[in-house]
């Protein structure tokens, strides 16, 4: 990894997309921060990067880098951790019954993935069908139920519903950009993700090193 992308790219990427995420619109633009839950799942998306190889620590800290560059290390992990509390917040939605179902679904997922332990192509992909997914839940069918009027698509989400209180599924009413920088913000961090230093895990680089070498031993002469 190049020091322009350790120093300034990716610390520049995810403090956009923390400062892009964390931007609602309402009567006014305000900075809303991330939950003390987003934080923790955001620790958990960490632990998973580290965990597939997707984030390799010791690319960014060790003992063998000087002063400075740790620094720069220190500075990624902390615009990582605040970008994806940021990413998490931005997908769940601000109240009612869809909030606490995405919060379970979020902390599930990550427990889970965690369990399965991925390799990085496999946990890049399943990262971004997920969050991809949750993004089209709360931007356009949660949207598009809390929104006045009768549109064509909120008749047909209510006729697949019928028979659940509309009120339980709905959220506060989105500003129209809203779901754009909610896009830009999701799209920004999977890159980011994907030009984070990494390393291929043992198994995955070199097979099983458990394994006992098979042992020769000298023919006995009859």
């Amino acid at each position: 990894m190049t020091v322009a992308r350790e120093a300034i790219v990716l610390p520049l990427l995810f403090l956009t997309v923390a400062l892009s995420a964390g931007m609602r619109i309402e009567q006014s633009v305000v900075f809303e921060p991330p939950s003390l839950f987003a934080l923790v799942l955001g620790i958990l998306l960490m632990r998973l990067l580290i965990q597939s190889g997707t984030l390799g620590p010791e690319r960014l800290l060790s003992a063998q880098r000087g002063e400075l560059a740790n620094l720069n290390g220190v500075v990624v992990f902390l615009t990582l951790w605040v970008a994806a509390a940021q990413i998490f917040a931005m997908l769940i939605p601000e109240d009612g019954l869809p909030r606490l179902i995405f919060s379970v679904f979020f902390l599930i997922l990550l427990l889970n993935t965690a369990a399965a332990g991925p390799d990085r192509r496999r946990l890049l992909h399943s990262l971004a069908v997920t969050l991809g997914s949750v993004f089209v839940l709360k931007f356009v069918v949660l949207a598009a139920l809390s929104e006045p009027g009768t549109g064509w698509l909120k008749r047909v989400l209510l006729a697949m519903v019928e028979g659940i209180t509309l009120g339980t599924l709905t959220q506060r009413v989105l500003h129209p950009a809203s779901g754009y920088i909610a896009l830009f913000a999701l799209g920004l961090f999977l890159v980011a993700v994907f030009l984070l230093p990494f390393h291929e895990p043992p198994a995955a680089a070199g097979g099983d090193l458990t394994a006992v070498p098979p042992t020769y031993l000298p023919r006995s002469r009859s």
